[in-house]
């Protein structure tokens, strides 16, 4: 999407942090914007900040992990702005330990709202944006550690890693009809990610302090301001991955490295010798009679 002008916004977790500072980025850019978050008085909060700066701005308290919740959010949205274009599905918590010692609660927490809400938010705005017909974008917040997975950070990366997964399909199902779909990749981000327990709902245990990186390598991060001007840049630009820490290209090239090490492997296997099969291609992706 080039032109951003007039068009509209809706962003979970959109009260401080990354969704916040894409409002900022979207609001600069002339774009009106609906944040939808759980914590309701930071969320009065960030739509006055983002009115003082001009913008036009509403909210919404929406918890992703319900699927009506986002509904009706949806719903208000189209009664105050008519339309939506842009959504981004950003809202994310963090939990993580030694193996054995994540309790049961955590990772429903961690996959409900990181992995379930991405798809909440994908199914429930598509229809919205298809019915206008004037093109549209979904950025899903990912992050590296949906690139790369340190240890300890297993619940996190596995929801991270999915949702680039889910991206990188849906990217190529919608855009013959002209809806981008974005993976947004950060690395450290001044955010508040390692206190998201300060929300955790009660179904999970309720809130809890247990944060999954240390406080100063979160505080040391790059200022999301940053990357919300990078996401407006790479909606123009319609980049599949949104990176915003190029120093950890490494990293990542150290993993691929381990994966191409996995296929010469095969390659050499006498396991594997002679065998005849050619996988067919799958860049058009699977048909109803393949299945």
């Amino acid at each position: 999407m080039e032109d951003l002008k007039g068009k509209t916004a809706f962003i979970t977790g959109g009260a401080s942090g990354l969704g916040l500072a894409m409002a900022h980025a979207f609001g600069q850019a002339g774009m009106q914007v609906m944040l939808a978050d759980i914590d309701e008085v930071p969320l009065a909060q960030a739509v006055a900040q983002l009115e003082g700066r001009q913008i036009r701005a509403a909210g919404v308290l929406c918890d992703v992990v319900s699927r009506a919740a986002i509904q009706a959010a949806a719903e208000k949205t189209l009664e105050i702005f008519g339309k939506v274009h842009v959504v981004c599905n950003n809202a994310g918590v963090g939990a993580g330990g030694p193996m054995n010692q994540v309790k049961p609660a955590d990772w429903d927490w961690v996959i409900d709202v990181n992995l379930k809400g991405v798809i909440y938010g994908m199914e429930t705005f598509l229809p919205l944006v298809r019915a206008h017909g004037e093109g549209g974008a979904f950025v899903n917040t990912a992050s590296m550690a949906g690139m790369i997975s340190p240890p300890g950070m297993e619940p996190y990366s596995a929801t991270k890693f999915a949702v680039v997964a889910m991206s990188e399909g849906w990217h190529g199902q919608l855009a013959g009809e002209n809806i981008h779909v974005a993976a947004l990749c950060p690395g450290f981000v001044k955010t508040r990610i390692n206190q998201s327990g300060r929300t955790r709902q009660a179904q999970y245990g309720g809130p809890v302090i247990n944060p999954i990186v240390p406080g100063n390598l979160v505080d040391s991060g790059i200022d999301p301001e940053r990357v919300g001007q990078r996401v407006v840049e790479s909606l123009r630009a319609k980049d599949l991955y949104i990176f915003t820490h190029p120093d950890m290209r490494g990293a990542v090239q150290t993993r691929f490295g381990r994966i191409m090490a996995g296929f010469d492997a095969a390659d050499g296997s006498s396991a594997l010798a002679g065998m005849a099969y050619a996988t067919p291609d799958l860049t058009g992706g699977f048909r109803p009679s393949e299945s």
